[in-house]
């Protein structure tokens, strides 16, 4: 999707040559579905026939005749998209569009186009730069696909994706134009992200991660600070030190800062980046242990949302910090029953050393909270098995001490289409990590597991307005839709740019 272009225009359809033209049509009560006039008899012929009634994930593909040269298509595609609800709530149906992009997405693999034009619907409901987005999204989501290590296998006639994209409308082409670069722009970075957790252990490493951020800050001119492992053990960075002890790859902690050159609010991201996950001494299971290379989709979700931030050039201050190293069981890891010493000084006993993440946020979090100063911070990781269990695959984990600040990220996860169900916290669980021989223990038990992780997580943000996210259910075999491929599914990237977007001044006395 790299070289896919995506363009609007007001010249009419029958002009523009491509594979596929597609519209949309909504479902009526007893009636032929509603839709373009241009499609209206086929549709009603179709409806006549039993054949098409616009439900959701319906579709009924047809070729123009010819000779009368109606249009310049050489498919129609018209996609069902349910009832027009002007009742329905605004997430839900810009995700009922974004399952539209994806359907699109999924035809054109099965015939092969290549270029593709989109008639934009217009509903008096939902302003139609926010319609332009969520098809844009969608198409693009769903036209994802990664083949780089497919080598002997690949074929010539495998499909490489859309080429060329053409939105159509007559009317307000300026907000579809505007809407559909932003699409474009979320789009994007969620591929990158999910190329990031595509990539083996051995293929993207905090190396990769440190690269990746040096060639955005060089390309953007965003500040760029990477700390490397001499300097972690001066700043007494146990958390991070310790997780690294039994790998041959050394750690590094890198941090990207977007400043927009005028006071502003500073937002903090901070993504898990453990590159492979083996469990340390407490070894996983075999079973299933490759999808641990997906252990870094927080870090990776940061990562591309600053490549949005550095495109689209916000009016807050953005500041993305990842710690990355892999969980190794070579000879010099971390024992269960060790102690280690976080950067902020909290002692920590080592109970379980499958319960990283924790740890090596732990020292971003308070090192970046120190350096940077943030109004709020927000972290992201595929933290526990627990939030799985709680919640399944539909919904990422949120504990927060800020109701201000879980209301936005609520908000902006609605409507990326990422919702997030908020979890307690209180002095019970907090209970749960208390250690006989340190300040705090790494694991409580498997009573509240997401909770009593986000528990250990609270003692390294002090006062400062905070949300957890555990995305463990949700950066792969996420809700099954059109533009959620199987595998990672770049969970978080387009909520941190909903939530940059729509920022509002924060409030300091919240």
């Amino acid at each position: 999707m790299e070289t896919t272009r995506l363009s609007v225009t007001d010249k009419p359809v029958d002009t523009l040559a491509s594979d596929l033209v597609v519209y949309v049509a909504a479902r009526r009560k007893d009636m032929p579905p509603a839709c373009d006039p241009k499609i209206e008899a086929r549709v009603k012929k179709a409806h006549e026939l039993g054949d098409f009634s616009g439900k959701m994930d319906e579709e009924l593909l047809y070729y123009p005749d010819e000779d009368k040269k109606k249009t310049g298509g050489r498919r129609i595609l018209v996609l069902g998209m349910g009832k027009d609800d002007p009742d329905e709530d605004p997430g839900d149906f810009l995700d009922t569009l974004r399952r539209l992009g994806g359907n699109t997405a999924k035809v054109c693999e099965k015939t092969k186009a290549k270029t593709l034009v989109v008639c934009v619907p217009h509903m008096g409901h939902t302003p139609v730069e926010k319609i332009s987005q969520a098809l844009a999204e969608g198409i693009l989501l769903g036209d994802y696909r990664f083949a780089k290590y497919k080598k002997t296998t690949r074929k010539k006639s495998d499909y490489e994706g859309l080429k060329e994209i053409k939105f159509f409308s007559d009317t307000a082409v300026k907000a579809v134009r505007k809407g559909a670069k932003m699409g474009v722009t979320a789009a994007k970075a969620a591929c990158v992200a999910r190329d990031m957790a595509n990539e083996p252990g051995n293929g993207w490493t905090p190396k990769q991660f440190a690269d990746y951020a040096a060639d955005l800050a060089k390309t953007h001119g965003l500040a760029y600070t990477c700390l490397e492992k001499k300097e972690m053990e001066k700043l007494g960075m146990g958390g991070i030190l310790g997780v690294n002890q039994g790998s041959s790859t050394p750690p590094c902690m890198v941090a990207l800062e977007y400043n927009p050159g005028k006071k502003s609010d500073t937002l903090l991201l901070v993504g898990k980046g453990v590159t492979f996950d083996s469990g340390g001494i407490s070894i996983k299971p075999g079973s299933g242990m490759e999808e641990m290379k997906y252990d870094m989709c927080g870090g990776a979700a940061v990562m591309a949302a600053m490549a949005a931030v550095a495109e689209e050039k916000p009016g807050i201050r953005v500041v993305a910090i990842v710690p990355a190293t892999d969980n190794m069981s070579g000879s010099r890891a971390i024992h269960p029953g060790d102690i280690i010493h976080h950067f902020n000084g909290v002692t920590s006993e080592i109970v379980n050393t499958d319960a990283e993440g924790r740890m090596i946020l732990a020292d971003a979090m308070a090192w970046g909270i120190k350096t940077y100063a943030p109004d709020c911070v927000v972290d992201i990781a595929t933290l526990t098995g627990a939030v799985i269990i709680g919640l399944g695959h539909h919904y990422s984990g949120m504990v927060s001490n800020s109701d201000a600040l879980y209301e936005r990220l609520s908000a902006a996860g609605k409507e990326a289409g990422e919702p997030v169900w908020r979890l307690p916290l209180n002095k019970d669980y907090e209970k749960q990590i208390e250690s006989r021989v340190a300040d705090i223990k790494n694991v409580g038990g498997k009573p509240g597991g997401t909770i009593t992780a986000a528990a250990y997580l609270s003692k390294f943000v002090d006062k400062t307005p905070w949300a957890h996210l555990d995305i463990a259910g949700t950066a792969w075999d996420f809700t099954e839709k059109s533009y959620i491929p199987k595998g990672p599914s770049g969970i978080g990237v387009r909520t941190f740019i909903s939530l940059i977007r729509s920022w509002k001044k924060w409030e300091k006395q919240r």
